[in-house]
C-alpha cells in the first residue's frame, strides 16, 4: 500500500461524524448478530466474533478435509430361496358305501377225499365223493351193485390192441378186480354214472362228452363237483377204438381212469383221486390235454 493511501484512509476514520457513524454500524452488527443468536440457538454460528480494533478483519479460511475412502468390501451374498410349494393334501373322506369286494379268484368244494376200494372202481369212487358232498352216504358195493356188469373177455389184434369189446356206455365193462392192461377188466362211462346220481337225488346232474373247459370251470366255481375221465397219473400211452357188441365204435385207453374235481383257481384244478385217496392241484393245461383223449367227458354233481 502506498503512503498516499495510508494517510487517506487514517484522515477518514479521524473524523468525528464517521467515527460515529462506523461505530454505529458497529454497534447495529453487534445487534443483529446476537438476535440471530437467539434466534437460532441451535445452530452454532460460523462467523468470527471480532474485537473492535479498528483494523480491518482478518479473513477465515476454512481447510479442506479429504476424507479418506472406506474399503470397498464385496458385499456378502446372501442365497434366494424358492419356497417350496407344498402340495395340497385331499382330506380324507370315509366313504358311505362299503367298497365292493374283490372277486374271489380260487373257489374250493368241501369233498371227502375217498380211496377206491375195487382195483377198477375209480368211476364208482369219484361218484362216491360227488354224492357225499351233497350228504348221500352211500358205499362203492352198494353203487357198484346198481350197474350191470359186461364180464365177456376182449378180442385181441395185433400189437396189443383191442377189436371187440362190451360198451362201457351202458354196461361195466370187464373184471372190476382185473387188469386194464392185460387186459381182462375196464370200466365205465359218463350215461351209466349219470343216470346213478339222479336216481339217487341229484336230479339236476348233467354230463356227456365235447364239454367245454369253461364249463366245467364255472361249475366248479359255483359249488359243484365234476367227475370226469382221463388217464391214470395223467399220463398218456396212447388212444385207440374197439367196437362193442352192439356195434358202438368205443374210444378207450389201457390207463382209464377218473377223478373227482373239487376246486379251481385261474391256472389250476384241484383233484379228489380215488387212485391213491389223495387231493392235490394240476394245471388246466396238463388237465385240458389229458381230459380231451376221452373226448371231454364228464358228469356235473
Amino acid at each position: 500500500m502506498t503512503e498516499t493511501t495510508t494517510t487517506r484512509k487514517r484522515s477518514f476514520l479521524n473524523r468525528p461524524g464517521r467515527v460515529a457513524l462506523a461505530a454505529g454500524m458497529v454497534i447495529t452488527g453487534l445487534l443483529a448478530g446476537g438476535w440471530l443468536a437467539y434466534a437460532m440457538p441451535n445452530q452454532p454460528s460460523t462467523r468470527p466474533v471480532l474485537a473492535d480494533t479498528g483494523a480491518m478483519p482478518t479473513p477465515v479460511t476454512t481447510p479442506t478435509t479429504t476424507a479418506t475412502p472406506e474399503p470397498t468390501v464385496a458385499p456378502t451374498l446372501t442365497p434366494t430361496v424358492v419356497p417350496t410349494a407344498v402340495p395340497t393334501v385331499a382330506p380324507t373322506v370315509v366313504p358311505t358305501v362299503r367298497p365292493t369286494p374283490q372277486p374271489q379268484t380260487m373257489f374250493t368244494i368241501p369233498v371227502p377225499v375217498i380211496r377206491q376200494t375195487m382195483v377198477l372202481d375209480c368211476e364208482t369212487a369219484a361218484l362216491q365223493m360227488g354224492l357225499a358232498a351233497y350228504g348221500y352216504s352211500y358205499s362203492q358195493a352198494t353203487l357198484f351193485a346198481r350197474e350191470v356188469v359186461d364180464a365177456r373177455p376182449p378180442v385181441m389184434g395185433p400189437n396189443h390192441t383191442v377189436l371187440r369189446w362190451g360198451d362201457p356206455y351202458t354196461n361195466f365193462v370187464g373184471n372190476v378186480n382185473g387188469s386194464d392192461w392185460t387186459p381182462t377188466g375196464y370200466g365205465v362211462y359218463y350215461p351209466v354214472i349219470l343216470k346213478m346220481a339222479r336216481d339217487i337225488g341229484l336230479t339236476n346232474a348233467y354230463g356227456g362228452e365235447g364239454m367245454s373247459a369253461a364249463t366245467i370251470y364255472q361249475a366248479l366255481k359255483t359249488g359243484h363237483a365234476v367227475e370226469v375221465w382221463i388217464e391214470t397219473n395223467w399220463t398218456r400211452p396212447g388212444v385207440s377204438t374197439w367196437t362193442a357188441w352192439d356195434g358202438r365204435t368205443v374210444r378207450y385207453s389201457y390207463a382209464e381212469h377218473a377223478v373227482t374235481l373239487s376246486g379251481v383257481s385261474p391256472t389250476q384244478v384241484r383233484v379228489n383221486d380215488p387212485l391213491h385217496g389223495t387231493q392235490y392241484w394240476v394245471s388246466k393245461a396238463t388237465f385240458e390235454t389229458v381230459w380231451a383223449d376221452f373226448n371231454n367227458m364228464a358228469v356235473v354233481f
